[in-house]
């Protein structure tokens, strides 16, 4: 029996208070696949309810039952994987194997950390005659975005249920499936009823309410800088935590040493990964101004291997983008580059040639960038590169951060000591020297309007937990 059309809160599948129904498309095709039911405050109102009831006894488990736990949802994780796969490929365009490998493994791999993590964890030190205790904060929201569904989900449930939190989850509506599937892993793993729930929804009709809810202690979000403000307002009354995962700008700052073709090569694919649907991509490319047309020429070649198609063709490197908004936008700011004068490398306005159907996004470089064109400034969240001359090291780390964004840099050099000092210098969350392997146990967020709080092991589970000082613990001798 699919579960589309309900919400799982406190341990069941039900319908919705109020029938509202919304169509999930498939941007592969633009065709309708898949509809689900959007909430209501109403809905959001049981789930709370059921969370808040669920804590008074998941908020005093042992880290061993906790752990349990965690393991029976990373079994099930496991055995669902082609699933989850095929429904964030269907529902946000990512191609098939990537879906599989990256979207759904990076999930499982935070899954894994975070029990990891759990085992190792002190909740409690003494501190003189005093104990100071880390306790769950209690019910938490949970609002999740479409680009990296499983990432985001994993991020927070995980943490969650390792500190003894119980949670309501409003996915993205563009992408949901993914929860859905998900929600059923929690039912599956033995997961007590009223712990994890799951309300579908908008952010007008579920995330306001779950925002400015009096009995959610905490709000954790990651999405959009716009949204995220919105977040932050309505939670504000009750003064709740909250913790925000927001957008990026990210510079690529490619020192005077670096090999060249390799370095924008590098660069290239990780400004195009899931369809440039990265809040952490290296979006910026700073490059000498001596190499700057070098540069140009090495990122054009690149960008041309890039195979545009559907989700599940076989030669696919780039899938669509998300949605007839996300295209539009991204169309908006192509031609705005080409409007302020930046030379078009490679790509352009428009589909492909060959994909009259579809949101695909040409793969598109600019080189001849100057800091202060749209391109350089605004988040485009799509397969777009932007190169920038520049004169000096200085100037490049001066630019760089001259951002409201400040999620993540990447620093290309072959002085190790000298990518350093500069790393030292970027005000980002993360600093990624030489395109390193990726890190699940990196504490990863950001500084200004790219949010605050950190996610991923340690840092993540840290976020959702109070602080508790007893004094006179230990008796005086």
């Amino acid at each position: 029996m699919s579960h589309n059309l309900q919400f799982y809160i406190d341990g069941a599948w039900v319908d919705p208070v109020v029938p509202n129904t919304l169509d999930v498309i498939d941007p592969s095709n633009e065709d309708v696949f898949a509809q689900i039911s959007l909430g209501s405050k109403a809905d959001v109102d049981k789930a709370v309810a059921a969370a808040r009831r669920a804590f008074n006894t998941f908020g005093f488990t042992s880290v061993e039952e906790r752990l349990d736990i965690l393991n029976r949802v990373i079994e099930v994780y496991k055995k669902r994987s082609r699933d989850l796969a095929l429904a964030v490929s269907r529902e946000m365009g990512a191609p098939r194997q990537m879906a599989l490998d990256s979207q759904v493994g990076v999930g499982l791999a935070h899954l894994q950390k975070m029990a990891e993590t759990l085992k190792a964890f002190q909740f409690r030190h003494v501190k003189g005659s005093s104990l100071i205790v880390k306790e769950p904060i209690g019910v938490v929201g949970l609002i999740t975005p479409w680009n990296w569904p499983l990432n985001q989900i994993t991020c927070k449930v995980g943490p969650a249920l390792a500190a003894g939190c119980t949670m309501v989850l409003k996915p993205s509506e563009i992408a949901p499936l993914d929860a859905i599937i998900f929600a059923e892993i929690i039912d599956e793993a033995g997961v007590p009823k009223g712990v994890f729930n799951l309300v579908n929804g908008d952010g007008p009709g579920v995330g306001q309410a779950l925002s400015s809810h009096p009995d959610v202690d905490m709000m954790s979000f990651t999405g959009s800088t716009r949204a995220g403000i919105l977040v932050a307002k309505a939670a504000a009354d009750t003064v709740k935590r909250v913790h925000q995962e927001l957008g990026g700008k990210s510079a690529n700052i490619l020192f005077p040493d670096v090999d060249l073709a390799t370095a924008v090569t590098k660069g290239v694919a990780g400004c195009f990964g899931n369809s440039g649907q990265s809040c952490n991509a290296p979006t910026r490319m700073f490059v000498p101004r001596e190499r700057h047309d070098e540069a140009a020429g090495y990122a054009k070649a690149a960008a041309e291997k890039f195979v545009v198609g559907p989700a599940d063709g076989a030669n696919t490197k780039l899938g669509p983008v998300v949605s007839q908004v996300q295209f539009d936008k991204i169309q908006d700011l192509i031609q705005a580059g080409i409007d302020e004068g930046a030379t078009l490398v490679a790509g352009g306005p428009g589909r492909p040639a060959e994909l009259n159907r579809g949101y695909y996004v040409r793969p598109t470089v600019f080189a001849d960038v100057t800091h202060d064109m749209r391109i350089a400034r605004e988040e485009i969240f799509g397969p777009v590169l932007a190169i920038l001359p520049y004169d000096t090291v200085e100037q490049a780390v001066e630019q760089a951060n001259d951002t409201v964004y400040g999620l993540a840099s990447y620093i290309q050099a072959k002085d190790i000591q000298k990518a350093r000092d500069v790393a030292a210098r970027m005000r980002s969350g993360n600093v990624y020297i030489n395109y390193p392997v990726w890190d699940a146990g990196l504490p990863f967020g950001g500084y200004k309007q790219s949010g605050n709080g950190r996610e991923y092991a340690e840092y993540g589970l840290e976020d959702f937990l109070e602080i508790k000082g007893i004094a006179g613990y230990e008796a005086a001798e």
